[in-house]
């Protein structure tokens, strides 16, 4: 017989034990919304918060546990609202605090739970403290990382850190003196050494809880302490070492006992609220340390994001999470797509094969122990949208250029290659990458960097307006079955710059990762992405970067041009390109106009609407899979029921190519091959990402398929 690859109708909300219990968190499903892009309500082509709670009961239909915001605080929106003017506001753009407060209630009485961001590494420029910096106020300086230049009259930048988004990490302001900017110069980083910090931070978290919210999502979780005296790294394409190995900027033993005071103050709360970090860590072990017992309640794991479609890889990157994770106590968590990130349908290829394998990578997520995240449109199919006119694109690094002026101190180390990223599949010589965004913006906008970083006055910055149109390059592939025939193996670019990148940071950070687990490779702070766990520079980063520095022309003796040093390549619109909900036309019932992002006219097949009832649909089978999850015991919640394995899960033989595990009561298959495959049914099939034959006995796997079996 062939099983239906959806069910509808087996379980009841809140099945779960930990559901309904203060440990929520450890096996939630969290949706992320990216605000601007989720729901218009008044006809500015922007997303706000009186259309995210509009759209709510789509999110109880679906089946999660818990929404995560992205910022609407007042901002300049130099970074899509992670560069923060005032942390106790709603900007107007997307409404005001009532608008925030009556969100969280309509939230609440639908049983789903509000996290909302908290970027803790940086401000904007326009906040109150960094403006009093520049007017030269008494102090006011000490709450960031201002220092003089080095060389004989200070111009050159105090040390060798580059900046996430590209160029150097530092900008010269009238008096001579520098400030450091993890990413955009628009987000200069706070020094977390300054007890005026630490208060204002501690207040700003007691103002959002004390108006209902479940939880911080942490932007740049790894980021507020630097090592003692800032020391130069020695070596370019910093972006590509974020994750891989120990870096003076990222990853301080002091962000602990920040986290931990932090969790302190949850604790005092009513209700269970948590603390997430989008944190990037050079080992699973090193992340770990972010959800001891006393330190935050989980944190984004961008290694499963960057994991390629290869089952040994991702047995790897399973038990090691989960190893790391259960030493410490805490649960592990999954993402495979956020606001940082090249959507997974198209990482995995794009077309029929590329959603065929993101169904299959979904299930596979959802069946594991711990708490999965998801990023706004995956239940929908949703690929990245590669095409956007140059006009339209806002992210920041888009703008900074290919070619940055890095000034250098004469004899100093000339920028070097990071290592290849983990995980990265190279094209074949001679074959272009089908990465989306491989090679956007080598036009005049791209080619022409910014000239080198002139003494910064204080400016206002007007919010980025919404541009309304449909895209006109060729449309994202429309949803497929999964059971095609095999087509040609895509090839990705190379990842030293890589699409997959998480949760860049602030805004997103570094992220996989993320959970993006976006997160800024997910250079994470709510500025701008950061680089990925996983040593990659973010899906922005460009392929084929070459390892050699290059003396700009026209560059003094002491000027660099350093190509692989450039950071992220301004990609991530592709990803934050508005939803759809309903209709034959964008805006696909996003808003009553257009959309600040074109939206491809292929979107209308992909819409909630046309999805909702069609048993082969990718919304319907999230809506069973996550039905499922909370009525089968031995899903969700780490440690369920008896088992060699404190995660409750065992691995079982199995084909080359097929990963087999079992949870108490349950079974799960992958198959990543490009042709069935037949073994023992594992027990009665419940769901699968594409029809499956069985006879009871035994049971054919489709290609790119995973199933989900009782027993």
């Amino acid at each position: 017989m062939t099983h239906e690859s959806t069910a509808v109708g087996l379980a009841s909300a809140y099945s779960n034990a930990t559901t309904a219990s203060g440990d929520w968190w450890r096996d939630a499903v969290i949706y992320q919304v990216y605000v601007r892009s989720f729901a218009d309500s008044d006809g500015d082509g922007i997303g706000d918060l009186r259309g995210v709670r509009s759209r709510l009961p789509h999110l109880a239909r679906l089946g999660v546990d818990a929404v995560w915001l992205t910022p609407f605080y007042v901002s300049p929106q130099a970074d899509g609202g992670y560069d923060v003017a005032d942390y106790r506001a709603v900007d107007p753009l997307f409404g005001d605090l009532a608008d925030a407060d009556e969100l969280v209630r309509a939230a609440h009485e639908l049983g789903l739970r509000v996290i909302v961001d908290v970027v803790p590494n940086h401000t904007s420029e326009q906040h109150p403290w960094f403006r009093a910096a520049l007017a030269g106020e008494q102090g006011a300086r000490e709450r960031y990382l201002f220092r003089r230049g080095r060389g004989a009259d200070g111009s050159l930048p105090p040390n060798d850190w580059e900046s996430i988004f590209g160029g150097p990490a530092w900008t010269r302001v009238a008096d001579g003196e520098w400030y450091l900017h993890l990413f955009a110069p628009e987000q200069p980083d706070l020094d977390w050494t300054h007890p005026e910090v630490t208060a204002e931070f501690d207040s700003v978290l007691r103002f959002w809880l004390d108006l209902g919210v479940d939880g911080f999502r942490i932007d740049v979780a790894h980021g507020m302490v630097k090592a003692d005296g800032l020391p130069d790294i020695g070596r370019g394409a910093q972006a590509t070492l974020i994750g891989a190995e120990p870096l003076p900027f990222f990853d301080q033993d002091g962000v602990h006992e920040i986290h931990r005071s932090w969790r302190r103050l949850l604790d005092s709360y009513e209700g269970a609220r948590i603390g997430v970090a989008e944190a990037w860590a050079p080992s699973s072990e090193r992340l770990a340390l972010y959800v001891r017992p006393d330190e935050l309640h989980q944190a984004f794991n961008f290694r499963f994001l960057n994991c390629p479609w290869d089952p040994a890889a991702m047995r790897t990157v399973i038990d090691e999470s989960l190893s790391a994770t259960t030493a410490v106590g805490a649960p592990t968590t999954w993402v495979l797509s956020n606001h940082d990130v090249v959507r997974h349908v198209t990482r995995y290829g794009g077309g029929p094969r590329g959603l065929a394998r993101a169904r299959a990578a979904a299930m596979l997520m959802l069946s594991l122990p711990g708490s999965a995240y998801l990023y706004q449109g995956e239940e929908l199919g949703l690929p990245e949208v590669s095409d956007l006119p140059p006009a339209s694109r806002q992210d920041p690094a888009f703008r900074r250029g290919r070619r940055q002026q890095i000034p250098v101190l004469a004899g100093a180390p000339a920028p070097g290659p990071g290592p290849a990223a983990p995980g990265i599949i190279a094209p074949r010589p001679g074959e272009p990458p089908t990465q989306p965004g491989a090679g956007i913006g080598n036009g005049p906008e791209a080619d022409a960097g910014p000239a080198p970083e002139q003494p910064l006055a204080p400016q206002a910055h007007a919010p980025t307006q919404p541009q309304a149109g449909a895209s006109t390059g060729p449309a994202p592939e429309a949803q497929g079955q999964t059971g095609a025939g095999p087509a040609p193996e895509p090839q990705l670019p190379p990842q030293a710059n890589d699409p997959t990148r998480p949760e860049t940071g602030s805004g997103t950070g570094p992220q996989a990762g993320g959970p993006g687990a976006g997160t800024r490779p997910q250079a994470a702070t709510g500025c701008g992405p950061a680089p990925e766990a996983q040593g990659q520079t973010g899906p922005e980063a460009e392929a084929g970067i070459g390892p050699q520095a290059e003396r700009g022309a026209g560059a003094g003796p002491d000027l660099l041009t350093a190509p692989e040093a450039e950071g992220q390549d301004g990609l991530r619109d592709g990803c934050r390109v508005p939803i759809p909900w309903a209709g034959a036309e964008p805006p696909y019932g996003f808003g009553p106009a257009g959309s600040w992002l074109p939206q491809p006219p292929e979107w209308a097949g992909l819409s909630v609407a046309a999805q909702t009832g069609d048993p082969h649909s990718t919304l319907e089978l999230y809506r069973a899979a996550l039905e499922l999850r909370r009525a089968m015991p031995g899903l969700g919640a780490p440690g369920a029921g008896p088992s060699p394995d404190p995660s409750g899960m065992r691995w079982l033989p199995s084909p080359d190519g097929v990963l087999l595990f079992t949870r108490p009561g349950f079974a799960c298959t992958l198959n990543t091959r490009p042709e069935p495959v037949e073994l023992p049914a594992p027990g009665r099939p419940v769901l699968s990402s594409a029809p499956v034959e069985t006879d009871g006995r035994t049971v054919r796997l489709p290609p790119d398929s995973c199933t989900w079996w009782a027993f």
